[in-house]
């Protein structure tokens, strides 16, 4: 934002120490995918000298989308951290997958970080910055996260700098022209055939400076007169947004009167805005050219991140002790220690390694630490003393040793063998536990069995793996279909966690069909015989049992009643008869389903007094009850969702009638704030297996949904006789 003289640090790989939590600036990029998050994140780092050239360390690997996975799917799907040092600061990046379905990283990474730049691609327009883009800048504005807009593909044909910035600050910024403002504006070179205009320099709308960077290093250029007419409104604008902000509030006053505000009162003011939260400037970049050193923009971002963001001791976390009692955690190296495990992940040579942000103390390699995780169903696993083994700063697939991690930096800790994502690392005489981030519920369902008798063997571990590195990923073994279930975010996600069961856990397995618990019950009273006589030589099969089975309100389950008189059914039998009616009921009379809500009366029947026995009467129970469905009517029954979908004004519409498609029933409408309808139906469950993918697609990434049982109810004649059928 002003002239520098100092040098970057960690230039060509040496590792960055911070002495001092002020010494450390935690920032996250956020975007939509595509718009150029890892590109930038590399850039950055040629910029600050910290790999030699474009995103790529000693070894020839990325310092971003590193992971096997994201080389072949091109895209990122997990979060990394990368740190550079730029004016005697360690500033750690940390680049998040912009594809919905990864949304988990993004929030570990939203919880890692101090404040965000929001990365936007100026070819994407209103797209880019709506949908998700703005559910993720108004949850950043809730805890108070200070953000700055990058604009990107400046130089694709249909982007334009004027109507972006302009949508920034309708959608974005609420119309609230003055809090959202460039700090430079774009400088063109001349349009090539295609439409194409390469931007080769910025104007620095503060300093009254030019920069041009058309040969990948920063170099200022005399201003023209046409560059300074250009600059001369928007500068205005700027200086009248900042001292809008500004804390002195006579500075207004002294503006207006035509007094010249010195650039040194401007720049602290600017930045103590953005500090704050309450300014968001924005900014322009664009990779370096090939074999260059600086791209667009790269210097200005850094100076910002260094001058304008907040340091790890602003960022406020709270935890509980032993005592019950929840307080802030203290940035302090000297105080107790409390870090938390941002992300876990697995690596062939060290074993797991753990991604941890200490907010307080210092960890040491070495260190006996307490591990202490959240809820009701976690074990003692996540409540247990660990020696941590090394402390290390992550760079790419390396990983630099590190003596010791300050409060307020983030570093990779390897064999926490029992610390999962989301749990709390404390000092052992002093165990804390930090309130968990908030995660978005797996809504996709993918029903999978092992691939072989050998995937067999290493599919639980393989799969509890899985989920201790990947919260995001909820595990099910379904009590009423038997199937094992994992539940994802969204196909790709689904895509990913399969990959890393076969390729890093050795697990190969079969996506099968999901099954919906279904059930079945009699809609009309029946009456049925049930006889089971065989003779073959020697004590023979004999009983006869008459039952009648009438339904139930929905909750009642089996209910079996005892009208025998007379002792033709011996007392000693009944039992047995009741025992083949639930073992019937449990698997069904019509299409394979469980009985539900039916009254079963045994009134009449047969006995020997040689042949009979239990196993006989339990046949004949059996045989009544698939005999009294022969002659009744049979109703499946299906589980109902009550659902509510939370999306913007502009989707409700098509939403509504997607729900409509889905045999849902709509039950009301009412606002949820921010431009946000809420919808509440109940939909049939057999409807919703692909709508986490289907209502992403329909609104645009702009719509979240949640679902809760219900209840079970008849489904239409028509599905059952359908069901039924392939069923038999």
């Amino acid at each position: 934002m002003v002239e520098r003289t100092s040098t970057a640090q960690g230039v060509n790989g040496r590792v960055v120490v911070a002495e001092r939590p002020d010494d450390i600036r935690n920032v996250v990029l956020v975007g939509h995918s595509g718009s150029g998050k890892t590109t930038l994140v590399e850039a950055l780092a040629v910029a600050a000298g910290a790999v030699p050239r474009a995103g790529r360390v000693e070894d020839g690997t990325c310092v971003s989308d590193y992971d096997d996975i994201e080389q072949r799917q091109h895209r990122s799907v997990q979060l990394s951290v990368v740190p550079m040092g730029w004016e005697r600061l360690k500033v750690n990046l940390l680049d998040t997958p912009g594809y919905a379905d990864f949304v988990g990283e993004l929030r570990a990474g939203l919880r890692a970080a101090d404040a965000a730049l929001f990365i936007l691609s100026a070819a994407a327009g209103v797209e880019g910055v709506s949908g998700a883009t703005l559910a993720l800048w108004e949850e950043c504005a809730q805890v108070g996260m200070p953000r700055a807009i990058v604009l990107t593909h400046l130089d694709t044909a249909r982007a334009d700098f004027e109507d972006m910035t302009e949508t920034c600050r309708e959608i974005l910024g609420g119309g609230r022209s003055e809090s959202m403002l460039p700090l430079h504006l774009p400088v063109y070179g001349p349009k090539a055939a295609d439409g194409h205009r390469q931007v080769t320099g910025l104007i620095d709308l503060l300093t009254e400076h030019v920069y041009d960077y058309s040969t990948g290093e920063r170099t200022e250029t005399p201003v023209s007169a046409e560059q300074r007419a250009q600059m001369e409104e928007a500068r205005g604008r700027l200086i009248e947004g900042i001292i809008a902000e500004s804390e002195d509030e006579t500075l207004m006053d002294r503006y207006l009167s035509g007094e010249e505000i010195d650039l040194t009162t401007l720049v602290a003011d600017l930045e103590k805005a953005v500090a704050r939260g309450s300014f968001h400037p924005v900014l322009i970049a664009a990779p370096p050219p090939e074999g260059a050193r600086q791209g667009l923009g790269t210097v200005e971002i850094l100076d910002l991140i260094a001058r304008g963001f907040p340091t790890p001791a602003e960022h406020s976390v709270f935890a509980t002790g032993s005592g019950g009692k929840s307080s802030a955690v203290a940035c302090d190296p000297s105080a107790p220690l409390a870090a938390e495990v941002i992300r876990t992940a697995s690596d062939p040579y060290v074993g797991r390694l753990s991604l941890v942000r200490v907010f307080s103390g210092t960890l040491h390699a070495d260190d006996t630490v307490h591990v202490c995780g959240h809820g009701p169903a976690d074990t003692g696993n996540h409540d247990a003393d660990e020696r941590v083994g090394g402390v290390s700063a992550p760079f790419g697939k390396q990983q630099r040793p590190l003596p010791q991690a300050i409060a307020g930096d983030i570093v990779c800790v390897s064999k926490l063998t029992r610390a999962e994502t989301g749990d709390t690392l404390s000092a052992k005489d002093c165990p804390l536990i930090i309130e968990p981030w908030a995660m978005p519920d797996p809504l996709l369902p993918v029903a999978i069995s092992a691939h072989s008798k050998a995937d067999e063997d290493k599919l639980s571990q393989g799969l509890s793996r899985l989920v201790a590195e990947d919260p995001t990923v909820r595990l099910e073994q379904n009590p009423d279909t038997h199937q094992l279930v994992l539940w994802c975010l969204g196909e790709a996600h689904r895509e990913v966690a399969l990959e890393r069961l076969r390729s890093r856990f050795g697990v190969q397995v079969d996506v099968i069909e999901h099954k919906v618990a279904l059930r079945e019950t009699f809609a009309t009273t029946a009456s049925a015989k049930g006889r089971h006589v065989k003779q073959s030589g020697g004590h023979g099969q004999y009983a006869i049992c008459e039952i009648e089975v009438a339904p139930l309100p929905e909750g009642s389950g089996i209910e079996f009643v005892d009208k025998v008189v007379g002792g033709v059914v011996p007392r000693q039998f009944i039992p047995s008869v009741e025992k083949g009616v639930r073992a019937q009921a449990l698997r069904g009379v019509a299409a394979g389903y469980p009985l539900v809500d039916v009254r079963v009366t045994l009134f009449d029947g047969k006995a020997h007094s040689v042949d009979s026995s239990d196993a006989a009467f339990q046949m004949a129970g059996a045989l009544a009850l698939r005999e009294a469905a022969g002659s009744a009517r049979i109703s499946l029954l299906e589980p109902i969702s009550a659902v509510r979908v939370v999306v913007a004004d502009e989707y409700v519409g098509p939403v509504l009638g997607d729900l409509s498609s889905r045999r849902g029933r709509v039950l009301g409408t009412e606002p949820a704030g921010l431009g946000r309808t809420m919808i509440r139906a109940e939909v049939p469950e057999l409807e919703l297996s692909r709508y986490a993918v289907d209502l992403r697609s329909l609104a645009h990434g702009a719509a979240t949904f949640t679902r809760a049982y219900a209840r079970h109810e008849a489904m239409p004649a028509q599905l059952a006789e359908s069901i039924r059928k392939s069923a038999n």
